[in-house]
């Protein structure tokens, strides 16, 4: 945990954070969201734990250096990520299952295994990016605690509010993305 932060530190005092070097660091914790975060998806992804993380890599790897104020934000933004990436592999298993521009024939007419889940999945993540333009502090909220799996008190010390805001901030997100996704 030390070594996050000192990594950050430094970097915030140079010329920004090696991106090798605070991935490396943080990698077992970005692998404990990763295993949350897939959890509670179930089905809905072919990913794993360790290829997730490795997406996340490829993404920040892209990028010399990374400025981050501290390591809540780097979790954050790490949160972030891994939404990406989780939507943008089942976009492309949607594509694929709708045949990536090739006609499907089948002989089974039984409805395919977590084709409701994909789709909700999706609707959700549309829903959020709707929620960010209307209520952009929301919509990180719900980014940093159900993807990012960080802790009120967590959210609170990154976005710089109560435990009892981020809670009341929660409830407002979840409310709003039902109605928008009714």
């Amino acid at each position: 945990m030390g070594d996050i932060t000192e990594l950050i530190d430094v970097g915030n005092h140079g010329k920004g954070v090696d991106n090798a070097a605070l991935f490396n660091a943080a990698y077992d914790e970005l692998k404990k969201l990763a295993r949350a975060r897939l959890s509670r998806s179930g089905p809905l992804t072919l990913l794993d734990s360790t290829a997730l993380v490795n997406e996340i890599w490829l993404r920040l790897s892209g990028k010399q250096t990374l400025q981050v104020e501290t390591r809540r934000r780097f979790f954050a933004y790490a949160a972030q990520v891994m939404r990406t990436v989780i939507v943008d592999q089942l976009r492309e298993r949607h594509a694929l299952r709708r045949g990536g521009g090739e006609r499907a024939i089948t002989l089974n007419t039984a409805l395919g295994d977590g084709v409701a889940g994909d789709d909700e999945a999706l609707q959700v993540h549309e829903a959020l990016a709707s929620l960010a333009q209307l209520e952009p502090r929301l919509a990180q909220v719900v980014e940093m605690r159900y993807f990012g799996g960080m802790t009120e008190v967590e959210i609170g010390e990154t976005l710089g509010l109560t435990e009892r805001t981020v809670r009341r901030d929660w409830e407002k997100a979840r409310l709003l993305l039902a109605s928008m996704l009714e």
